[in-house]
């Protein structure tokens, strides 16, 4: 793993993931938050959590895992939000609930010096569907260096009008390959050529770097005007709960810190690989697993 000092600021949603068995801290911009800080990166998350139960555990087990919680303000009058998550045959699916605190973040005024000097900050889709929220962050796109853009599409909580904005108003964008359907739909591509498609995208909405995961069959990233491919890492699948977030959080580190583009392709695929083969979005994975299935492949 490279060490150069990276920050990086998160906007969004901090939530519980309730199974059947158990709830699970999470929400993709933590988990993406999370991963980052495992691998070397100052990370701020900025969110808002609730007044409540839910809430005090969330705070303390994010300062347990090392992260601070001053971009975090609690709501008085807002829930702390919850994510309904049932899995078949390993694939999660959603139920997630309305009008919740991170619905309206608010951001300490302490918190603006950061996102000034970070590196790189972090948006997804699913934290706009408020007003409030996406005023907040055009404000904060105002004064990133580098905005990247997970569209995390979570129907109905989006507007083809909204993605079509935020894609080009940021400097990386990551998408999934059912996504990737839904932009190219959007955008009137019709070639079936994976390469073809994502170059369109870039030409379309000018945004130079975009990043496709294609669930077990690896991904693909336009990074400048280089155009990479990685087939993916074949482990026996426990839940795909935040693999894709720990991907993302994996390509953003190292392309952060300067590595070339298939160096931190296939890291990403490799931690993404790994989070898939255990239960949770924020399981531990260590650099000597990363590297023994790097090199076992």
């Amino acid at each position: 793993m490279t060490n150069k000092n990276v920050h990086i600021v998160s906007f969004g949603e901090v939530l519980w993931d309730v199974f059947p068995e158990a709830s699970l801290l999470g929400g993709a911009p933590l988990n993406v938050a999370m991963r980052l800080h495992t691998q070397g990166a100052e990370v701020t998350m900025l969110s808002t959590v609730g007044d409540d139960d839910l809430g005090h555990r969330a705070l303390a087990e994010i300062q347990t895992q090392g992260l601070s919680t001053t971009g975090i303000s609690v709501s008085a009058y807002k829930p702390t939000g919850q994510v309904l998550v049932s899995l078949s045959d390993g694939v999660a699916q959603y139920s997630i609930l309305e009008d919740v605190a991170w619905d309206h973040i608010t951001i300490p005024s302490v918190m603006i010096p950061k996102i000034k000097q970070a590196d790189a900050l972090i948006f997804g889709s699913l934290a706009l569907r408020k007003k409030h929220n996406l005023q907040t962050l055009n404000e904060l796109l105002e004064y990133s260096n580098f905005s990247i853009f997970d569209l995390n599409l979570r129907p109905p909580f989006y507007s083809d009008t909204l993605i079509l904005d935020l894609m080009r108003k940021a400097d990386l964008v990551k998408m999934n390959d059912e996504e990737l359907v839904h932009v190219c739909r959007l955008l009137d591509i019709h070639t079936d050529d994976l390469q073809e498609q994502v170059l369109t995208i870039a030409e379309k909405t000018a945004t130079r770097n975009i990043c496709v995961t294609l669930g077990d069959q690896g991904a693909v990233l336009l990074y400048g005007k280089e155009f990479v491919t990685h087939p993916g890492y074949k482990v026996k699948v426990a839940d795909t709960v935040g693999a894709g977030d720990s991907f993302f959080a994996g390509l953003i580190y190292h392309l952060l810190c300067g590595s070339n583009t298939e160096t931190a392709l296939d890291t990403a695929c490799a931690i993404g690989a790994l989070v898939a083969s255990k239960k949770g979005a924020n399981c531990e994975v260590t650099s000597r697993e990363i590297t023994h299935l790097q090199r076992g492949a």
